[in-house]
């Protein structure tokens, strides 16, 4: 079989338009949620979010092009032109038949849909854009790239909810894997802070209602955590097989070695309370990769700051490792970027192998008094240098996904 490795990196966040800004800021504990400016939220339960500033999507591409991609899709196709760069990969002397792209998104166009919604109401059908359905399609992250870089290999747009991004790397990497493809850029995207997204996870309770305090409110295994708070962005690595990689003389960023997914069969969008679904993940990742709880250096938590589901993922990973469990030290980007749904898996895959590259861990904020269930090495409030080999990034999303990746320094 082919090792498979990562050579480029590229993301949007509510910390930084790059990898390296969105690090820079992680690194210092720094909360990218704040007030929403986007729309009116008067009469919102929730008023906050972890939105992009600064993206411009007409001056990236266009005015015309701009008009025909939603935002998620802007900002998957900005995340992959930087992994691109990164990777220095040069499109025109390689088989672009065996380069694909595996890059979801949980929720699609539905900015778009709102505004031309909007406009059936108002100005009547014939004023409704012919390519709202294109733009609303959550295959149009991928298929955009595909379009924009003359890739012929497999376009695949998984939807696993929250776990889209693990999903779309795992199984990119079990293809490069077994030798059927070369190159695939893989992650995922959303742009869901909508009006009606917002209301409808506020009216579910899932969201934090600590509006007051945007920068303490998404606070993962605290006693006080309230719900999690939306956000939005892309983050897309490029997996590549190592042969290929040797043969371009590619620098080289880390080492992917396992991938585990499950269900939990249980809720619609509550997780199993004994965390079922993320222990089976994660044990089946930790087979793949052929290795024992004891050689995990660091673990990337889904954490999304839900009473049910920090708890429930804790106790999962106590019952997989054991007393290696409080060994491990356990964190939480979602504390600092809020919770970027379908982009999230890739943009914290992208943390991780920026940590085994340097050596730090980014902490989980917000973190004053544990939850009591909680009770594990969370690395609360400042980041912590450490020798780091092999880090496990857990994802989980509605409907009971699971998807688990487990990468590490690459070893020649």
């Amino acid at each position: 079989m082919e090792r498979v490795v990562i050579t480029g990196m590229g993301a949007i966040t509510p910390l930084g338009l790059d990898v390296e800004e969105t690090w820079k800021q992680l690194v210092r504990g720094t909360s990218g949620i704040t007030q929403i400016d986007a729309f009116d939220v008067d009469g919102y339960k929730v008023t906050i979010a972890a939105s992009v500033k600064g993206f411009d999507g007409k001056e990236l591409y266009g005015a015309k092009e701009y008009r025909r991609m939603d935002r998620f899709t802007q900002f998957a196709v900005a995340a992959a032109d930087q992994a691109i760069l990164d990777a220095k990969l040069d499109l025109a002397t390689i088989d672009r038949e065996r380069v694909g792209v595996y890059v979801g998104s949980g929720i699609g166009g539905i900015g778009t849909l709102e505004e031309q919604h909007a406009t059936l109401l108002a100005r009547g059908p014939g004023k409704v854009s012919p390519v709202l359905v294109p733009m609303l399609i959550s295959n149009m992250a991928a298929a955009s790239i595909s379009i924009r870089h003359g890739l012929h290999g497999p376009t695949l747009s998984p939807v696993t909810a929250c776990s889209i991004g693990n999903t779309a790397i795992g199984e990119a990497f079990h293809r490069i894997q077994a030798g059927r493809s070369d190159v695939i850029l893989a992650g995922g995207a959303e742009a869901a802070v909508t009006r009606i997204s917002l209301a409808s996870f506020a009216n579910a309770t899932a969201l934090s209602t600590r509006n007051d305090d945007p920068a303490g409110a998404s606070r993962p295994f605290d006693k006080d955590r309230d719900g999690f708070v939306m956000g939005e962005g892309a983050g897309i690595v490029i997996l590549e097989s190592l042969s290929h990689a040797k043969r371009r003389g590619a620098r080289i960023l880390a080492e992917v070695i396992g991938y585990g997914a499950s269900s939990d069969a249980y809720h619609m969008v509550a997780t199993h309370p004994e965390g079922d679904g993320a222990y089976m993940a994660m044990r089946e990742a930790m087979r793949d990769a052929g290795i024992t709880p004891d050689e995990v250096d660091v673990i990337s938590a889904h954490a999304t700051s839900t009473e049910l589901g920090d708890r429930s993922e804790t106790a999962a990973i106590k019952r997989l490792f054991g007393d290696d469990a409080y060994r491990i030290p356990v964190t939480a980007n979602k504390s600092m970027l809020g919770h970027l749904l379908g982009a999230a898996g890739g943009v914290e895959a992208i943390a991780l192998v920026k940590s085994l590259g340097e050596g730090m861990i980014p902490p989980t904020i917000n973190l004053t008094e544990p939850d009591a269930e909680c009770d594990l090495d969370y690395v609360p409030n400042a980041a912590r240098k450490a020798d780091l080999r092999i880090g496990m990034s857990n994802s989980f999303g509605f409907g009971g996904h699971n998807a688990v990746i487990i990468v590490r320094t690459y070893e020649g």
